[in-house]
């Protein structure tokens, strides 16, 4: 594990946040719509090529990267891979975009760049609700994931996590264009996701005022999701902040029935989305300081 470079691209990102340039993640959903429109079919066999074909292309180029970077001296070839897997990291936009909400002149325009169901009917608590769900699941998807996976293998596996993400944002949907051309990509996504999930929902846990009562949310309702991992992060979220959240949503025109998780113990409104994001701070120093600790010892 290098948590040398773990910790430079966690604290590039946290103070540059995303760099003036075309995003990897973008070049990847570019590969993905390109190969889309030209060999799509409604088949299982499709999406797996799909998925194969852009696994394969990003664990590649990372790796041509790595070679690229191992040129340079020692110290400097560790802060250009910093660079590098910084823009796998999205701690930064995660929190200024659903921080956004707060201060927007049209929040429902603003809430329909971070969800996917429809925002056109959403009341005020709903919006709020819609962002506190999005702060919670993209803190596995957008930082502690891609975190982990730097951890594990380095440059390649925190490339190679965001291509599989991208995959399940843009084709894994359950619906009659994408059931069975996406199902390859839903599936790898929920065996990517599934220890950071946890390791998401736990970090919430020990951020909440009453552990006790967020640990019994994750353990009660973290499975009524239909992902095996989305619920975890936000039923911890719910527990620290006594709030419910989930329940139906409209995707397309058509009300989706969802479960909800938590108990409604207290009322969702901007303070319950400041006191959210204000996790940022102890999530960092917990990250942080693991980051440090490891370098230390290894």
């Amino acid at each position: 594990m290098s948590f040398e470079l773990a910790l430079l691209a966690y604290l590039f990102d946290n103070k540059f946040g995303e760099f003036p340039c075309k995003h990897p993640v973008m070049l990847m959903g570019d590969f993905i719509a390109a190969f889309e429109k030209r060999y799509y079919s409604d088949h299982l066999l499709s999406g797996t090529v799909l998925v194969v074909s852009l696994l394969t292309v990003t664990l590649l180029s990372s790796l041509a990267l790595v070679h690229l970077c191992e040129l340079l001296p020692n110290w400097m070839a560790t802060i250009a891979l910093a660079l590098l897997a910084s823009t796998g990291l999205a701690m930064n936009m995660l929190h200024s975009c659903v921080a956004a909400i707060l201060t927007a002149a049209y929040p429902q325009q603003a809430i329909s760049h971070l969800v996917s169901r429809d925002t056109e009917q959403m009341t005020k608590i709903d919006i709020y609700k819609a962002a506190l769900e999005t702060w919670a699941e993209n803190l596995s998807d957008g930082v502690i994931a891609p975190l982990f996976y730097l951890l594990l293998l380095g440059l390649p596996g925190i490339a190679v996590y965001k291509a599989i993400n991208t995959l399940d944002s843009m084709i894994a949907y359950k619906t009659p264009r994408y059931f069975y051309f996406g199902k390859t990509a839903a599936i790898l996504d929920d065996i990517a996701n599934y220890i950071p999930a946890r390791l998401t929902a736990l970090l919430i846990v020990l951020l909440a005022k009453d552990k006790r009562y967020a640990w019994q949310c994750v353990l009660r309702d973290g499975d009524k999701l239909e992902s095996p991992n989305a619920g975890l992060p936000i039923a911890a979220m719910a527990g620290a902040l006594g709030i419910a959240l989930g329940g139906d949503a409209r995707y397309h025109g058509q009300l989706k029935a969802k479960p909800t998780l938590g108990v409604a113990l207290n009322v969702i409104n901007p303070a319950t989305l400041t006191e959210a994001l204000a996790m940022r701070t102890g999530i960092d120093r917990i990250v942080f300081s693991l980051l440090i600790a490891g370098a230390l010892l290894t």
